[in-house]
C-alpha cells in the first residue's frame, strides 16, 4: 500500500485523479459456484470513491474489500479510489474516469470490477456499458459470501431472500450488457446469469413467487427458534449473546468460554449459523452463550432484514458481548460499525460488556493504548485464555439477579433442589443441620415455590 496521504496533499486538479492502490493482490483456489447468480473465480479490479475522511481510511475500505473479493473466491488484480465531493449519479466515479477505469481493465485483463459502495441500477448499466466487463458492487458481494457460507436451512433461505430483495430491482441494470458477454465470450460468472430482456417479466414474477415462499419458510423456521428460546427462558437461565465485527473471534471465545469445538477459520464470514451452548459460571450458575453471524461495515440491509429471526438471539439477551479485534488497524470502526447494526436490531439497549480480543497479538504500547481508547473495557485472549477469569467476574456481576429471597431448610435427599439454585439463583449461605440443609438464596419465582413446597 502507498504512503499515507491527507486530504491537504490533493491540489484541486489532483482531486479528479483517478489514484491507483498498488499490492493488492490475491490468489485462491477455485470454489463450487454458488445457488443464485452463481460466482465462480474472477480477476477482478477494485473501484472506490473518497469523498470523506483520510486517504488512510479509503485505502483501508477498499483493503477490507479486497479481503471480501478474496473471501469470494476472486484474484485481485487492482485497486483504485477516485477523489469526489459525491458519487457521480451516472456512474458513481464519473464518465472520463470510468473511461480511465476502462484502459485499467483492459491491460489487467480483468473480467469483473467490483466497486466499494452500492450502486443504482442505472449506475451499474451505464458502467457495464463502458467498461465493457461485468460490474458488481460491495453489497453484491457480501452477499454473494453469505450464499457461500450458509450451510443450515434456515441460514440458505435467509441469503436467497436477501439476494433476490437486492436483485428484483436490478434485473434490468444487469440484463441487456450482460446477457451481450455471455453470447460474445461464452464465459459465466459474477452477474453473467442474468436474464435477457425478453425474459425480464418472467423472471420478476418467479423472484417475487420465490420469495412469498421463503418468507414463509423462514417465518417457520423462526417459531422454532422461539420455542427454544421459551424453553431456555421457562427455565430461567440467563442468555448472553456474542456480537462483533466478522473475523474479531467469536467463535474462539464461545469455544474458550463452552469448552465446545465451534468451527473456527481466519476468514470473513466463517460462522452464519447461530450456535448455542450452556456454560457454568465460576460460582455455578449456569448461562446459555450464543455466537452469531459477524457484522462489516455497511452490512447490507438486506441482510440484516432477511436474518432478523438470527439476530433474536442478540436482541432477547440480557447480556451481549461485543467483541472487538485488538489487533485490527481500526478497532474503533469495527466497534462503531457493530454498534450500527445493534441499533438496527433494537439491541441498543441491552447490558453490553466490551471485549478486546486477540491482544497476544498486541505490543504493550499498543496495548496500553487501546486501554485508554477504550477505558472500561475486558481485555482478553481466546488463544492463550489470558482475562477470561476477569471476563467471567464482569459477565457474572452483570446477569440479571433472581427475584424471590427465600430462607429455610429443605430436606437432604431433595439434592436436585440445591442444584436449581446453583444454576438459576444466587446462593448466599447454607448450612448442614441434622433435620435438612438450611439455605439462604435469592431464586426466580418459581423455584420459590418448589423450595416453599419441599421445605421442612
Amino acid at each position: 500500500m502507498s504512503e499515507p496521504f491527507s486530504l491537504s496533499d490533493f491540489e484541486v486538479a489532483d482531486r479528479a485523479a483517478l489514484r491507483r492502490v498498488p499490492s493488492l493482490s490475491t490468489e485462491l483456489e477455485e470454489i463450487s459456484e454458488v445457488e443464485y447468480r452463481k460466482l465462480r473465480i474472477e480477476k477482478v479490479v477494485l473501484a472506490g470513491v473518497w469523498i470523506s475522511g483520510s486517504w488512510q481510511e479509503a485505502t483501508r475500505s477498499l483493503e477490507e474489500l479486497a479481503r471480501l473479493a478474496e473471501t469470494a473466491g476472486s484474484i485481485v488484480l487492482s485497486g483504485v479510489i477516485q477523489r469526489r465531493d459525491v458519487p457521480d449519479t451516472a456512474t458513481y466515479i464519473g464518465s472520463g474516469k470510468a473511461l480511465e477505469l476502462k484502459k485499467i481493465v483492459a491491460e489487467t485483463q480483468a473480467d469483473t470490477v467490483i466497486f466499494d459502495g452500492e450502486l443504482s441500477p442505472g449506475q451499474l448499466r451505464h458502467l457495464e456499458d463502458t467498461v465493457k466487463v461485468k460490474v458488481i458492487d460491495r453489497t453484491w458481494l457480501i452477499l454473494d459470501i453469505f450464499a457461500q457460507h450458509a450451510k443450515s436451512r434456515d441460514g440458505k433461505a435467509q441469503v436467497s431472500l436477501a439476494q433476490m430483495q437486492y436483485m428484483l430491482p436490478r434485473l434490468r441494470g444487469w440484463g441487456d450488457a450482460l446477457s451481450r458477454q455471455a453470447a460474445s465470450g461464452g464465459s459465466v460468472g459474477i452477474g453473467t446469469r442474468g436474464p435477457g430482456e425478453t425474459k425480464l417479466e418472467t423472471d420478476r414474477r418467479r423472484i417475487r413467487d420465490s420469495m412469498v415462499k421463503l418468507r414463509r419458510e423462514i417465518k417457520e423456521m423462526a417459531r422454532t427458534r422461539d420455542t427454544q428460546r421459551a424453553v431456555r427462558r421457562k427455565s430461567n437461565t440467563p442468555a448472553v449473546a456474542i456480537a462483533g465485527y466478522t473475523n474479531a473471534g467469536k467463535s474462539s471465545l464461545l469455544n474458550r468460554i463452552t469448552g465446545s469445538h465451534v468451527l473456527v477459520e481466519d476468514a470473513l464470514f466463517a460462522t452464519l449459523d447461530t450456535t448455542v451452548r450452556k456454560a457454568q459460571a465460576p460460582s455455578g450458575r449456569e448461562v446459555t452463550i450464543s455466537d452469531t453471524v459477524g457484522f462489516v461495515r455497511h452490512l447490507p440491509h438486506q441482510l440484516v432484514d432477511a436474518f432478523r429471526s438470527t439476530l433474536e438471539e442478540v436482541s432477547d439477551a440480557d447480556v451481549i458481548l461485543h467483541l472487538v479485534d485488538a489487533s485490527d488497524t481500526d478497532p474503533r470502526g469495527q466497534y462503531l460499525a457493530v454498534r450500527e447494526v445493534l441499533s438496527e436490531i433494537g439491541a441498543d439497549n441491552i447490558r453490553e460488556i466490551l471485549v478486546l480480543n486477540k491482544i497476544d497479538l498486541l505490543s504493550k504500547e499498543q496495548r496500553e493504548d487501546l486501554e485508554h481508547e477504550f477505558f472500561g473495557a475486558i481485555f482478553v485472549s481466546a488463544h492463550s485464555g489470558e482475562g477470561f477469569e476477569n471476563l467471567w467476574q464482569v459477565i457474572e456481576s452483570n446477569l440479571p439477579e433472581p427475584t424471590i429471597e427465600f430462607f429455610g431448610v429443605i430436606p437432604y435427599a431433595r439434592g436436585d433442589l440445591l442444584a436449581k439454585i446453583h444454576n438459576e439463583g444466587k446462593l448466599k449461605s447454607l448450612n448442614n443441620l441434622e433435620v435438612g440443609m438450611e439455605v439462604e438464596a435469592l431464586v426466580p419465582a418459581e423455584l420459590a415455590h418448589q423450595l416453599n413446597l419441599a421445605k421442612v
